[in-house]
C-alpha cells in the first residue's frame, strides 16, 4: 500500500513538472515563432543593424564595399595590362564597364532593393494566411495553433498525464516546438548575415570569375525566405482540417503537421538548394568536423 502511494507521488510529481514545462512553452514560444518565422522589412528597422549596413556610401559596410569597388577597377586594369604581355584571354572591357556601373548602382541602393525583395515574400506569406483567416475565421499563426491543439488534446493549464496517449502526444508536440524555435532562430540569424553581405555579393557579379558568389548568395537568401511561404501553406492545411478531440487520428495529424514544419527547410533545400537550418544536422556535421 505504501509502495503504491510512493509510486503515485512520483507520477504526480513528474506530471506536475512536465505540465508546468509544457504550459511555459505554450505561453512563451508560439508567439516568438510567429516573429522569427515570418520575416519582413521589420528585420531592417533595427537602428544598430542599419548603422552597420550603412546609411550612406561613406559609412558602414557600404563604405567597405565602395572601397572594394575601386580595388576591383584597379585589379581589372592591371589584369588587362598584363593580358597584352602574356596574350591571355580576359573578359571584354566594355562588358566589364557596363556590369561595373550596374553593380555599383545596385550595391549602393542595396538597402532599398532588399526592402522590396523582403516585401515580396512577406506579402506572399501574408496573403496565404489572410486567405485562411477569411475561410476559417481564425488567425493562421502559431499562437492560434496552440489553442486548437490544447482544445483537442484536453490540456488545460498545467494539468497533464504524461503516461496517457494525450500526454505523450502533447510532449512530442512541445518538444517539436522547441526544435522549431531553434531551427527558425538559426534561420533568422542567417537571413541577417546574408543581408549584411548583400553589397559584397552584388559586387562580385562584376567579374565572370567571381559571379558564382552572387548566384550562391542569392540562392541561399531566396531559399531561406521561401521557407515562410511553405510554412504558411502547411499552417493553412492544418487549420483546414476538422479535428475531433475524441479522434486519435486528429491528434496524430498535429504531430504530422509539426514534423512537416520542421522538415520544410529540408524540402526547400532539396527543391531549390541553399543552407540547411536543421539543428540536429548542423550539430552532426560539426561533430564530424571536430573529429
Amino acid at each position: 500500500m505504501e509502495q503504491t502511494n510512493i509510486s503515485q507521488i512520483i507520477i504526480d510529481t513528474i506530471n506536475t513538472i512536465l505540465g508546468n514545462l509544457f504550459s511555459s512553452i505554450d505561453n512563451n514560444l508560439y508567439s516568438l515563432l510567429d516573429d522569427i518565422t515570418f520575416i519582413g522589412t521589420d528585420i531592417l528597422n533595427d537602428k544598430n543593424f542599419e548603422n552597420i549596413f550603412g546609411t550612406a556610401t561613406s559609412n558602414g559596410i557600404l563604405l567597405i564595399a565602395n572601397s572594394l569597388l575601386l580595388g576591383i577597377i584597379l585589379y581589372f586594369a592591371i589584369k588587362y595590362l598584363f593580358s597584352h604581355l602574356t596574350y591571355s584571354q580576359i573578359e571584354n572591357p566594355h562588358n566589364f564597364l557596363i556590369k561595373l556601373i550596374i553593380c555599383g548602382i545596385c550595391m549602393n541602393f542595396s538597402y532599398f532593393l532588399l526592402r522590396q525583395f523582403l516585401d515580396i515574400f512577406s506579402n506572399t506569406s501574408l496573403a496565404i494566411r489572410n486567405l485562411g483567416e477569411n475561410l476559417f475565421n481564425k488567425n493562421i499563426c502559431f499562437s492560434e495553433l496552440i489553442l486548437d491543439i490544447n482544445n483537442n488534446i484536453f490540456i488545460q493549464n498545467s494539468s497533464i498525464d504524461i503516461f496517457s496517449v494525450d500526454g505523450l502526444i502533447k510532449g512530442i508536440i512541445s518538444f517539436s516546438l522547441l526544435n522549431l524555435v531553434f531551427s527558425y532562430s538559426f534561420r533568422y540569424i542567417l537571413v541577417k548575415v546574408l543581408i549584411l553581405l548583400c553589397p559584397f555579393a552584388i559586387l562580385t557579379n562584376c567579374l565572370n570569375s567571381t559571379s558564382w558568389i552572387f548566384k550562391s548568395w542569392f540562392k541561399n537568401l531566396f531559399s531561406l525566405l521561401f521557407i515562410q511561404i511553405i510554412v504558411s501553406i502547411i499552417l493553412l492545411i492544418l487549420f483546414s482540417i476538422d479535428y475531433s478531440s475524441s479522434n486519435l487520428f486528429s491528434k496524430f495529424i498535429y504531430i504530422g503537421g509539426l514534423y512537416a514544419l520542421i522538415k520544410s527547410n529540408s524540402f526547400v533545400r532539396e527543391f531549390l538548394g541553399g543552407i540547411s537550418t536543421d539543428i540536429s544536422q548542423n550539430v552532426g556535421n560539426l561533430s564530424k568536423f571536430i573529429k
